[in-house]
């Protein structure tokens, strides 16, 4: 099939014409595509009519994009562009746009800069004063975090966790630490010591979701508790990567010794009205409490 032929395809597909994507416009810019994260058909129209039209498209694995490219017929020149050679591809890149071209930047799969490459070009892109569109559609995370039932507004990314497992125990302790929930991706080689050493760090009733190959054959998403974490990843088995979504947890109240309900009442009113320092210092002369012990509470409450 030639160009021309190519052309005349998208042309008479009534999905793009009722889309209003035949009457849009592509200027200028640097275009970050999200693809499909295992079902090819979770591609949106913009997507693919967005990598149509780009004059080159920077690849995470070119091997990886060239198939999907094919899948839709789309003829593009394909630039490798990872985590090894971004320096050094971003300013060519960046002498592309200038020059008036279209690039598209995708990953392997998903949204790229969100736990993948894509980062430092879009923030070359932005302080070079170039346009940065993006082409939103599929991301592990947020499919993760829609089927997870977190009832909170806001959640900590973790990412992929560090191959040391020291540097991994430090960052996952210290995310435990909060009541706050979070989210981490993992290899499938490293799934289990990672389930390990989370579930060291957290209370035992702590609610966890693992998500794994989603929207592939093997999906598969499972809620758990962390004392029960290892089990269920030894259940799942090392297939496909995991994405491990970390609950909120209980808040606990401020235990202050010498201090009854009314007294933590009291505590909770100054925490919202004054700096702790000073506030631990009014209720320590109020109660006969001891300073540091009142202010240890109210940096508690107050977090």
């Amino acid at each position: 099939m030639d160009d021309s032929d190519t052309s005349d395809v998208w042309a008479r597909q009534p999905l793009l014409t009722a889309s209003g994507l035949d009457q849009q416009q592509l200027p200028r810019a640097l275009y970050v595509v999200a693809t499909p994260i295992g079902n090819a058909a979770d591609v949106t129209l913009r997507a693919l009519w967005v990598l149509r039209n780009a004059d080159c498209i920077a690849a995470e694995d070119t091997r990886v994009s060239a198939p999907l490219l094919k899948r839709y017929g789309i003829q593009a020149r394909l630039i490798a562009f990872h985590r090894h050679n971004e320096r050094t591809a971003t300013p060519q890149l960046l002498a592309r746009l200038s020059k008036g071209e279209r690039v598209a930047l995708v990953s392997d799969a998903g949204t790229p800069g969100v736990s993948d490459p894509g980062a430092l070009l879009v923030r070359a892109a932005l302080a070079a004063g170039e346009r940065v569109v993006p082409i939103p559609g599929p991301s592990s995370l947020t499919a993760a975090l829609s089927v997870a039932g977190l009832q909170t507004a806001s959640v900590r990314l973790l990412g992929f966790l560090p191959a040391r497992a020291p540097a991994r125990r430090r960052l996952l302790q210290q995310a435990a630490a909060s009541n706050e929930p979070f989210v981490l991706l993992e290899a499938p080689h490293r799934i289990a010591d990672t389930a390990r050493d989370l579930a060291a760090c957290l209370p035992p009733d702590r609610r966890i979701v693992l998500a794994r190959e989603l929207t592939k054959l093997f999906e598969a998403v499972v809620q758990t508790t962390a004392s029960a974490l290892v089990r269920t990843v030894d259940e799942q088995g090392q297939r496909g990567e995991f994405i491990v979504v970390v609950d909120a947890g209980e808040r606990a109240e401020p235990e202050v010794a010498g201090l009854d309900e009314t007294g933590r009442r009291w505590l909770r009113a100054l925490a919202g009205e004054l700096p702790v320092a000073r506030a631990a210092a009014v209720a320590a002369k109020a109660t006969g409490v001891a300073r540091e012990t009142v202010y240890r509470a109210l940096l508690a409450e107050r977090d």
